[in-house]
């Protein structure tokens, strides 16, 4: 009793059944998270440092239709059906939603948890052509060279294992491109994220390239992160992953020398880390 209070306090509860940072990134962490609540709370600088999942959550390797922490989103929501997100993103994301349906703003969740084979299959598809890439472009005809398309695949979309959608924590909202936010109702939506979503835990990871963000993929003004969780998270893979861990697709020989982790994973808006 005495130890479930300690948990209770530091918020470790929800994460109370997960493998420790050693796990393998293959296991079925199904098994491994069996028991976890629901719900997690706000983290407190203290907790997040030493917070972690199963090295296999981390990296998308589980089913989330099958996974306790998750939950379908209602299609009041989205823009279809089969969509699932980690409850405690979801509970927060849909007090957001209210409050923005109050202020005349419709949120709607395009895309939300993506596992391994999912963003696997985004990738792959790019990489051998069969889904043009930004531009219309075949990129095995236009990047020959391995590593020039990774990189271009890159501006927009993440290598398997190393993507943040496979976290239950990030949604992409509304639209694709970040020209639609700059004007009418893409820009009254988007002043509306930036002034009140992190007063529902969300955070724009991906914000224009600069000094205080040089490295990582281009500027999605649709893709909001949920921070009590995302964070953590975020901490974890700066300590537990490598490049060499990025494997099992097609392309994957190219991620140590892009150098995926420094530059995809942690390459985020400052903020979202804070």
């Amino acid at each position: 009793m005495r130890i479930t209070i300690i948990l209770l306090l530091f918020g470790f509860l929800p994460f109370c059944s997960c493998t420790s940072s050693g796990g393998d990134a293959t296991a079925d962490s199904t098994a491994s998270d069996s028991g976890q609540s629901a719900e997690a709370p706000s983290l407190s600088s203290a907790s997040r440092d030493t917070l972690t999942v199963p090295r296999s959550y981390l990296m998308g390797q589980f089913e989330p239709s099958e996974h306790p922490d998750f939950s379908p989103i209602a299609i009041e929501h989205a823009d279809r059906g089969g969509l699932y997100l980690r409850t405690d993103a979801y509970e927060a994301f849909k007090k957001m939603y209210a409050a923005a349906k109050a202020d005349g703003i419709n949120l709607v969740i395009r895309s939300a948890t993506r596992n391994f084979a999912s963003q696997k299959g985004i990738w792959e598809a790019k990489w051998t052509g069969a889904r043009k890439i930004e531009g219309g472009q075949d990129a095995t005809v236009a990047f020959p060279d391995p590593v020039v398309r990774a990189k271009t695949i890159l501006k927009f979309s993440s290598m398997p294992g190393s993507s943040r959608h496979h976290w239950g924590t990030d949604i992409d909202l509304n639209n694709f491109t970040n020209e639609w936010f700059e004007s009418g109702e893409g820009k009254e939506i988007y002043d509306w994220l930036t002034t009140h979503a992190a007063e529902y835990g969300y955070c724009q990871p991906y914000t224009a390239k600069g000094p205080a963000r040089p490295n990582g993929y281009n500027e999605e003004r649709w893709h909001w992160s949920y921070m009590p969780v995302s964070r953590p998270l975020t901490a974890q893979a700066e300590r537990e992953l490598t490049n060499e861990m990025i494997t099992g697709f097609q392309g994957a020989e190219t991620a140590t020398e892009i150098g995926i982790v420094e530059n995809y994973v942690l390459g985020i808006n400052p903020s979202c880390r804070e």
